[in-house]
């Protein structure tokens, strides 16, 4: 962090928006990118007024990308952070420390990681004011063979679950290779319920077509089949946000679509140098966005005696521990 404070304290800005000076925007951005600082700060400028209520109010991680450097996940708000900068502070138990998470609530703010070279934005799927969970999460995760058509026919699996359940979701791809879908919940929520949910919803959808999908958490064992990853109902959870740009090559983002697009789209042709010009001033994440809905009872019982997938992979790894054990004798 002693290189960014240097840094910013040298450093003459290119130009000032909004308040924030921004700094060496005609760097790339990153490699494989096809692009350079700028254009990630002209695409978090014109996509604000989307993005921002995606990131609002909920504690966020960002992924950033340095010249010459691995990208690297930051959850603490670094020292040198403006105070206008809205955060709230979690205890984490793992590293004994207070963690102070910034709260995107408004341009200026992420113009200022834009300027930090933040490049993927990861929310809280609850809210730094709340304690329920605002959506639970299928996160549809392909082989690199299989791709994104193999996660549009799990997606369509999840789908027909949702259905026969009388829920209702959003979709939108990861800006990689797979996709996200979304479930709002009601308020009164837990996320215990959420995370039993979860697992049942992604049983259910596997159970449809095990030749398409699977929801075995060790990676060796799903047999070239889409991961159906119901693990992100946890209250730490994160997931990309809508819109979000992606360390991937190309600069893709998170893309909004609707059920019928799924089947024509490509993930790789929405980048942040041409998705303001492909929204046309359009916010589908927001207008396809369902209300909020109950989790049926029955569902969150059934889910409740799922084993969560990395537990299962715990299990797993001690049992292949103690064969290996068994097998050295």
């Amino acid at each position: 962090m002693a290189w960014d404070i240097q840094t910013m304290a040298s450093a003459k800005p290119d130009e000032v928006r909004d308040g924030v000076p921004l700094t060496n925007l005609d760097q790339p951005l990153f490699e494989g990118s096809d692009a350079t600082k700028r254009d990630l700060i002209d695409y978090l400028d014109g996509i604000a007024d989307r993005l921002v209520p995606v990131l609002a109010d909920r504690p966020l991680s960002v992924m950033r990308a340095h010249a010459h450097e691995a990208p690297f996940m930051q959850k603490n708000l670094p020292r040198y952070a403006p105070e206008w900068i809205a955060r709230v502070t979690y205890w984490a138990e793992t590293s004994k420390r207070n963690v102070a998470y910034a709260l995107c609530n408004d341009k200026r703010t992420l113009l200022w990681f834009g300027n930090q070279r933040a490049v993927e934005y990861h929310p809280a799927l609850v809210r730094g004011s709340e304690e329920g969970i605002t959506h639970i999460v299928l996160d549809l995760d392909p082989t690199e063979a299989g791709g994104f058509r193999d996660a549009v026919r799990a997606a369509h699996l999840v789908r027909a679950t949702l259905d026969d359940l009388g829920l209702v979701a959003a979709v939108k791809t990861s800006g990689a290779k797979g996709m996200h879908i979304f479930v709002p919940v009601i308020p009164s929520t837990t996320v215990d319920d959420a995370a039993s949910a979860t697992r049942a919803i992604a049983e259910r959808a596997a159970a449809l077509d095990p030749s398409i999908a699977t929801t075995a958490f060790v990676k060796d064992e799903r047999g070239g089949k889409v991961f159906i990853d119901a693990t992100r109902g946890g209250g730490g959870a994160t997931v990309v946000a809508a819109y979000s740009p992606r360390l991937r090559a190309g600069a893709p983002v998170s893309w909004p679509c609707t059920w019928d697009d799924l089947d024509q789209i490509n993930p790789a042709d929405f980048t942040i140098r041409n998705a303001l010009e492909r929204l046309d001033g359009a916010d589908p994440w927001a207008n396809n966005h369902p209300a909020p809905q109950a989790l049926p009872q029955d569902l969150v019982d059934e889910g409740s005696a799922i084993s969560g997938g990395r537990v299962q992979a715990m299990h797993e790894g001690l049992r292949r521990a103690r064969a290996r054990r068994k097998d050295e004798q």
